[in-house]
C-alpha cells in the first residue's frame, strides 16, 4: 500500500536552530521527537536563495545552474518535472497548504493572463487546499471569520518602531501557522485514500513578530552576539558585493512599520530580534506538534512519510546582514528531518546533503521515475542506515543577484546580467566562492569557521584556491543537463542507458 506523504517546509529557518541539533537556547520538542523516530541530517543545504530559486531546487531536484530560476519572479521552465507531477503519476492528488512561489512559464500563457503578474504561483501538479500568500490576505480573511467585525490589515503585525516593543494584535491560536494547520487537519479528515500534502509555513520568515507566550519565551540577553566584523566598513571590505548590498538593507523588510536601515540596529536590537525569531520557531514547532498528534490519533502515524525542512536560512545579524543571499552558511544551512515508518529511526547523518536530494528521495519512495535529469540523489540509503557509495564530500549552492527589470545591480557593478551570479563549494576544510566577473573568495574554515577572512589572494593559499576552483569546474561539468545525453538512436532503435550512480 502506498504511504501518505507529508512534506513540510518552514520559510527562512536556520539549520542550527533545532534543539535536536544542539542549539543552546532554542527548544523544538516536536521536531526533536520526529528526529528521534526518523533521521536528522546535520549538514543539509539549500540549493539557492531567495525563496523561488530555493524552492525550485526542492521541487525539481535540480541545481540552479539547470533549473535557472534566478530570483523571485524568474519563471520555472515548463519542461521540467516536479515533485507534484511525479506524485500524480504515482496515483496521488498532491495538495498544497500555503505557497510554492513558482512563477509560471510565460510561453504557456497569454500575455494578459493574471498568472503572469505575480511570482507567487502554484507549482504545476498541485491541487490547492489552502493558499497563503506573503501579503497574508487569506489569513486575514480567516481572522475576520473567527472574530467578526472589520477585516484586519497587515498592521496587525506591528510591534513598535523598534524591535520587541509589544506583541502583535493576534493570539497564539490565530497565527498564520495555526491557520494552515487548521486547514490541513480539516482536509486530512476528508481523505479516503493515501494522500500527499505539502504544508508550506510562512514563518519564521519576517515580519519578525510572534504573540504571547512565544514573544517572551527567550531572553534577549541569553542570545549569542552576532558573528561579524567589528565595523560595517570592515565587513564591506571583504568583497565588492557586500559593499553594495549591506548599506542598503531596509529594516522594513524584517520589522513591520520600521524605518531606517539594518546597519543602524545596535546589538541590543539584534538580540531582541533574535529572541523574537527563536520565539517564531517555537511557535511553528508547537503547531507542528498538533499535526503529529492528529496523525497519531487518526491512526495515520505508521502509514505516513514526513519530511520537515526549510527553503533557505536567515543571517539574523551575522556579518551585518539580515535575510538571505550572498555566500555565508547562515543563508543556506537549513534543517532536514525525515521520518519513514518503513525504516528504523533515531539516526543522524553528518554527510553533506542538498535540497536537490528531496525530489529523488520522494520519487523513489513513490515508485516512479523523474522525466528529466536530476542533480540530487536519493537519501533513502541514509534512512536505512547506510551511506550511499560515492556520496559527495561537499555542499554546493548558488546565488544570482541580477535585476533584469531595473538593471540597478548591473549598472552599479558594471556587469552584464549573466555575470551577476556566484557558485559556492564548501567542505569541512574550505569554502570557495566563484564569480564570473568579480574577485573570488576563499575561507579557511578550520582556522576561520566564522568566514571572516578572505584568503583568496594570500600566496600561501594559491594552490588550495586552484584546487577548489578545479573542483567546482568539475562539479558544474558533471551536472550539465543529462536528460537525453544517455540516449542514442541506433539502427535497432533508441538505446537509453540509465543514469549511473555517482
Amino acid at each position: 500500500m502506498r504511504p501518505n506523504i507529508l512534506l513540510v517546509t518552514a520559510d527562512q529557518w536556520r539549520g542550527d536552530c533545532l534543539s535536536a541539533a544542539g542549539h543552546g537556547l532554542v527548544k523544538t520538542p516536536n521536531i526533536d521527537s520526529l528526529a528521534q523516530e526518523g533521521v536528522l541530517f546535520r549538514r543539509h543545504y539549500a540549493g539557492a536563495a531567495p525563496c523561488s530559486p530555493a524552492r525550485a531546487s526542492i521541487y525539481t531536484g535540480l541545481y540552479q545552474m539547470n533549473h535557472r530560476v534566478c530570483r523571485n519572479g524568474s519563471p520555472l521552465d515548463a519542461r521540467f518535472d516536479t515533485i507534484a507531477l511525479a506524485a500524480r503519476r504515482a496515483g496521488y492528488d498532491p495538495t498544497l497548504f500555503g505557497y510554492t512561489d513558482v512563477s509560471p512559464d510565460p510561453r504557456r500563457h497569454d500575455p494578459q493572463d493574471p498568472h503572469l503578474k505575480s511570482y507567487e504561483g502554484v507549482l504545476p501538479g498541485f491541487t490547492t487546499g489552502q493558499l497563503l500568500l506573503e501579503d497574508d490576505r487569506q489569513w486575514l480573511s480567516w481572522l475576520q471569520e473567527r472574530r467578526g467585525g472589520t477585516r484586519p490589515s497587515r498592521d496587525i503585525h506591528f510591534t513598535g518602531s523598534r524591535p520587541g516593543q509589544t506583541a502583535p494584535a493576534y493570539t497564539a491560536d490565530e497565527t498564520p501557522t495555526a491557520f494552515l494547520v487548521h486547514r490541513f487537519l480539516s482536509w486530512r479528515q476528508e481523505q479516503t485514500a493515501p494522500w500527499f500534502a505539502h504544508i508550506s509555513f510562512l514563518r519564521p520568515h519576517p515580519p519578525f513578530s510572534v504573540p504571547e507566550p512565544f514573544n517572551r519565551l527567550y531572553d534577549p540577553a541569553a542570545t549569542a552576539r552576532p558573528l561579524r566584523h567589528a565595523t560595517l566598513e570592515e565587513e564591506m571590505a571583504v568583497h565588492p558585493l557586500l559593499a553594495l548590498f549591506l548599506p542598503l538593507l531596509p529594516q522594513s523588510a524584517f520589522l513591520h512599520g520600521a524605518e531606517g536601515k539594518v546597519k543602524d540596529w545596535n546589538e541590543a536590537d539584534i538580540a531582541l530580534l533574535r529572541a523574537t525569531y527563536y520565539g517564531m520557531i517555537s511557535e511553528v514547532d508547537a503547531q507542528f506538534g498538533r499535526i503529529l498528534q492528529a496523525l497519531k490519533a487518526a491512526g495515520d502515524w505508521d502509514d505516513t512519510v514526513i519530511i520537515f525542512t526549510s527553503d533557505h536560512a536567515e543571517m539574523l545579524g551575522d556579518h551585518w546582514m539580515f535575510g538571505k543571499g550572498g555566500f555565508h552558511d547562515g543563508s543556506y544551512h537549513i534543517p532536514l528531518v525525515i521520518r519513514d515508518p518503513a525504516e528504523r529511526g533515531g539516526k543522524t547523518v553528518d554527510a553533506f546533503t542538498s535540497a536537490a536530494d528531496l525530489m529523488p528521495t520522494l520519487i523513489e519512495r513513490m515508485g516512479v521515475s523523474a522525466r528529466n535529469h536530476q542533480d540530487g540523489r536519493s537519501l533513502r540509503p541514509f534512512l536505512a542506515g547506510r551511506a550511499p557509495q560515492g556520496w559527495r564530500d561537499h555542499a554546493f549552492f548558488e546565488f544570482d543577484f541580477r535585476d533584469v527589470v531595473s538593471n540597478r545591480i548591473e549598472e552599479a557593478m558594471g556587469l552584464q546580467s549573466a555575470q551577476c551570479n556566484m557558485a559556492v563549494i564548501r567542505d569541512h576544510d574550505f569554502k570557495y566562492v566563484h564569480f564570473p566577473a568579480l574577485p573570488p573568495l576563499l575561507f579557511d574554515l578550520a582556522a576561520d569557521p566564522g568566514e571572516l577572512t578572505n584568503v583568496a589572494e594570500d600566496p600561501a593559499y594559491l594552490a588550495i584556491r586552484l584546487r577548489y576552483a578545479e573542483k567546482l569546474l568539475a562539479l558544474r561539468a558533471e551536472h550539465l543537463d543529462q536528460t537525453l545525453a544517455f540516449s542514442e538512436l541506433t539502427p535497432e532503435g533508441p538505446v537509453s542507458r540509465p543514469r549511473h550512480e555517482r
